[in-house]
C-alpha cells in the first residue's frame, strides 16, 4: 500500500507544473445507448460523467487510487496522446472516440474509430467500464424509485457485470444497495441480492498472486 501511495504521489507531482492535469474521453456513436458519453478524470480519482456535450446534470464520481493510476499510466504510455491512434483499417464504424490530455495550456487530442494500439485499447476499455458502471447505477436509481418490481432484474445485471470485472468505483452503489436491502417494500430476493452485493463490495476477496 505504501508503494502504491508513493507511486500515485509521483504521478500527481509529475503533473504539478501547471493547472490540471485532466484526461478527457468521449464517444460519439449515434444510434447506440448512450449516443454520446464523455468522462473527465483527475489524478485524485475524481471525475465527471456526461451523456450530452452540454449535459445539465453531469454526474460526479470518484474511483480508487489503484484504478486512477492504471488510467494515467496508460496515458503516459500513449505519450499523452501526442501521436495518432487511428488504425485506418477498413472496419465497421464503431463511434468516434476522443482521448485528450489537458494540463494548463497543453491540450493533446486524438480521435479514432478503431485503434490497433494495445495501450489505446486498454484505455478505451477502462472508459467503457466506467460508462457501463454509471449506466447500471442509473438503472438501479430509476428502478429503486419508480419500478420496485424491476429492481431484482437490475441487480442481476449488476452482479453479472461484477462477475465479468466490468465495474469501476463500486462504492457508489452502496447507498442504493443498502436502501434496497433494508426496505421491506422490495421483493425478498431483491433485498437478499442487494445485501449480498453490498457485502462483497465492502469485503472484497484478497487478490491472489501466482
Amino acid at each position: 500500500m505504501k508503494a502504491l501511495v508513493l507511486a500515485l504521489a509521483l504521478v500527481t507531482a509529475s503533473f504539478a507544473a501547471g493547472p490540471g492535469p485532466k484526461i478527457f474521453f468521449s464517444k460519439n456513436f449515434p444510434g447506440s445507448i448512450p449516443a454520446f458519453v464523455s468522462i473527465e478524470l483527475l489524478p485524485t480519482g475524481e471525475g465527471v460523467y456526461k451523456e450530452a456535450p452540454e449535459d445539465e446534470n453531469p454526474i460526479d464520481f470518484k474511483i480508487s487510487p489503484e484504478d486512477t493510476k492504471h488510467i494515467f499510466d496508460l496515458a503516459e504510455k500513449l505519450d499523452r496522446f501526442k501521436r495518432p491512434l487511428e488504425s485506418n483499417l477498413k472496419v465497421a464504424q464503431m463511434g468516434v472516440k476522443t482521448f485528450r490530455f489537458e494540463q494548463g495550456a497543453v491540450k493533446n487530442e486524438q480521435k479514432f474509430n478503431y485503434s490497433i494500439d494495445l495501450d489505446a485499447q486498454a484505455l478505451l476499455d477502462w472508459f467503457e467500464r466506467l460508462t457501463e458502471t454509471q449506466r447500471l447505477h442509473f438503472d438501479l436509481e430509476r428502478t429503486a424509485k419508480f419500478d420496485r418490481l424491476g429492481v431484482n432484474k437490475t441487480l442481476l445485471q449488476i452482479e453479472a457485470a461484477f462477475d465479468r470485472n466490468r465495474l469501476v468505483g463500486l462504492d457508489r452503489f452502496l447507498p442504493l444497495l443498502d436502501r434496497v436491502a433494508k426496505n421491506d417494500s422490495y421483493l425478498h430476493m431483491a433485498r437478499e441480492r442487494a445485501a449480498m452485493l453490498a457485502d462483497i463490495i465492502r469485503t472484497p476477496k484478497p487478490k491472489t498472486t501466482e
